[in-house]
């Protein structure tokens, strides 16, 4: 079995991957206008989950005028004159829809589904941070995404030709289909400038808004300290906040029937996967009375 040619065709085709990749980096975007990314942007150049960087958008709303935020409620005000970005304008139409009549509404009744953040909200806010110059399309038309994973039917075919059904073809066949998928489904892409890896690794300008939940019957918004615990235990409840400060991260927890939920630390890539709302079991490490595993999680969303 002679796999020169297709040895050929796939260092063709990886070559022509490069030289794409190459030029389109240099493809630079204006800096855009001067000033601090709006907090939304910036939660989503730092990766953070579409349910969150929305939650931003509410507050940022809150903060010119538009919407009016009292604990864990949000009530409509009168719009101020003023032009809202495109993202803004969808959340506010979210907000009207969901509040219909009513005067107010708990914010977390607020939150889309997360498939319909992901597919109108997020790419609204992506084309606010490539406006700001704080990200750029990966290719410059959708063209070359396409014709990139079309070519892959070259060096495939070349390889099942010489190979027919063996190894060499199977692995060709799983790697075109692959490469082909996650070019296509990629589109455009997203990728950060200089500027916009800046305003990722700053981390957020100030103390995130607070976002609590009353759901679970906690109303009173008292919050202790967890007390030290001679050894290892299983702690259960619904989390009615999270926060974080100077580089610690806490979540609150509520069993369902107190007047007070209890405020736990917990390590970081723990508090990044749990937003209030959801239902809960941590493993609590003795003394420091940090959680340190999460054993049951229950998404509200």
């Amino acid at each position: 079995m002679d796999l020169v040619w297709p040895a050929a065709a796939w260092a063709l085709w990886v070559a022509t991957l490069a030289a794409a990749f190459k030029v389109s980096s240099r493809h630079h975007p204006g800096p855009g206008p001067e000033g601090p990314a709006p907090a939304p942007v910036a939660d989503l150049l730092r990766g953070t989950r579409a349910q969150e960087v929305f939650h931003s958008a509410l507050f940022e709303l809150a903060e010119r005028g538009w919407v009016a935020i009292e604990g864990d409620h949000l009530s409509l005000r009168p719009p101020p004159r003023e032009p809202l970005p495109a993202y803004e304008r969808w959340a506010m139409e979210q907000v009207r829809a969901r509040l219909g009549d009513a005067p107010e509404v708990a914010v977390i009744d607020l939150m889309p589904p997360a498939s319909e953040l992901d597919r109108a909200f997020v790419p609204l806010v992506r084309r606010h941070a490539i406006d700001l110059g704080l990200a750029r399309r990966r290719w410059p038309s959708l063209l070359v995404p396409v014709l990139l994973a079309a070519g892959l039917a070259v060096p495939w075919w070349v390889t099942v030709a010489a190979s027919g059904v063996s190894w060499p073809g199977i692995i060709a066949t799983a790697v075109s289909f692959v490469a082909g998928v996650g070019l296509l489904m990629g589109g455009r892409g997203f990728v950060l400038t200089a500027r916009g890896r800046e305003v990722a690794q700053a981390g957020p300008a100030g103390s995130e808004p607070e976002w609590i939940f009353t759901g679970s019957g906690w109303s009173s918004g008292e919050i202790v300290p967890a007390r030290p615990l001679p050894r290892r235990q299983e702690i259960t409840g619904h989390v009615v906040k999270r926060w974080a400060d100077t580089g610690r991260y806490y979540i609150a927890l509520h069993d369902g029937s107190s007047a007070k939920a209890t405020a736990f630390e917990i390590e970081e890539g723990l508090y990044q996967d749990v937003l209030p709302g959801d239902s809960v079991r941590v493993l609590v490490r003795p003394g420091s009375g940090t959680v340190v595993r999460m054993l049951a999680h229950d998404r509200h969303w």
